[in-house]
């Protein structure tokens, strides 16, 4: 995937500026193949999530396989790091996933930004606007892949950043985590561990030239 992407952009470099996590040895063939995206709206992971819908545009068309991109915005319950600019969330509500929107297929119509579903009796006075921040996060993302026109899917999640990330990613069994980090010392690479279940990319530095 990232060969083809530093063909693409007459690059040699990329490989070593986005591998953040190596993948784990699995040894495994697989018939689909799962991207996902820490996602915030922020211009980082929103490079990020332009990134993965180009590599999975690319791949479709190497491999004839299934590509899916999944964004997962995660509404921090007890933030303690600072993840500047990567990934952003509100304080102090339950550990808890709701579906957003169901997963878009080559899409040409109007786009409508999406309504939470199964949350009305969790609508109080301080989880309102962080729902309805969240609403706005998922529709850009859902907007970014209309013009992909490829499988999407997305998830809002409730927690700790990082255990909601390795359990969406093992949950879809993952082959990627694309964040928008440019360095494997930025806290959120940390705290997601050398075992994570699959490779981790950032963005390049060179994304700003």
């Amino acid at each position: 995937m990232l060969a083809r992407l530093q063909s693409a952009m007459g690059r040699d470099d990329l490989i070593d500026q986005m591998v953040l996590l190596p993948e784990p040895k699995q040894g495994q063939t697989r018939q689909s193949i799962n991207l996902i995206v820490g996602y915030d709206a922020s211009p980082n992971s929103h490079t990020a999530l332009d990134i993965a819908f180009w590599i999975a545009h690319q791949t479709r068309l190497a491999t004839n396989q299934e590509v899916t991109v999944q964004a997962v915005y995660v509404i921090e319950e007890h933030p303690t790091t600072d993840y500047y600019n990567i990934l952003n969330f509100a304080k102090h509500l339950p550990t808890r996933e709701f579906s957003v929107s169901a997963e878009t297929k080559s899409a040409t119509s109007v786009i409508t930004q999406p309504k939470l579903t199964g949350i009305k009796s969790y609508l109080q006075t301080d989880t309102v606007k962080p729902l309805q921040e969240a609403d706005r996060v998922l529709w850009q993302a859902r907007s970014l892949s209309e013009e992909w026109q490829g499988s999407f899917k997305s998830h809002l999640r409730f927690g700790c950043v990082s255990t909601e990330l390795r359990k969406v990613a093992e949950f879809a069994s993952a082959d990627v985590l694309f964040v928008g980090c440019q360095s494997f010392y930025h806290p959120l690479i940390e705290t997601l561990g050398a075992n994570f279940p699959c490779a981790v990319l950032g963005i390049p530095e060179c994304i700003d030239e």
